[in-house]
């Protein structure tokens, strides 16, 4: 599959993923998730401190605080054929403070929250209990073939 990732960093956070990791989890997760038939996809990944994630996360979600992932699938009417899947928009200092809390390396929980956020924009979701069942077994299986460890354990889970 070709796959087309736009990096855009506006955070101050370090130490960060280079932009060939924030690639290859990427491509992982569209490879792992997404359709058979899907060819070609274009991503953006933004990179963001927490004013901006709490701004978003309000705005879309309702939810007045910072977050580790959004994910904005692109609403394109089905007669574009476009390959553009969506936008990432990923909170650093979030992500940092959470490895920490989570007793994680800071480089697999980049990892796990690149893979998640690229599964919800394949359109996977953790609203229901099934539903969650699925995407968090589809994500240890992406993690772990990426020489990770399994995301979710007993000190905490995801909740973006």
């Amino acid at each position: 599959m070709k796959t087309d990732i736009d990096i855009d960093v506006a955070s101050e956070c370090q130490p960060l993923p280079t932009a060939a990791d924030l690639e290859r989890w990427c491509q992982a997760a569209l490879a792992a998730g997404g359709p058979a038939e899907m060819t070609h996809a274009q991503v953006s990944i933004r990179v963001v401190d927490e004013a901006e994630s709490q701004t978003l996360n309000a705005r879309y979600r309702q939810r007045d605080k910072p977050t580790n992932v959004l994910s904005f699938p692109a609403d394109l009417p089905p007669e574009l054929e476009l390959p553009l899947l969506g936008d990432l928009v990923i909170c650093a200092p979030v992500v940092a403070r959470e490895a920490d809390e989570q007793h994680k390396s800071l480089e697999a929980h980049w990892a796990h929250m690149v893979v998640h956020g690229c599964l919800h924009l394949l359109g996977y979701d953790h609203i229901s209990d099934a539903d969650a069942d699925v995407m968090e077994a589809l994500e240890t299986q992406i993690i772990t073939q990426l020489h990770y460890p399994a995301p979710y354990t007993e000190l905490g889970t995801n909740e973006s």
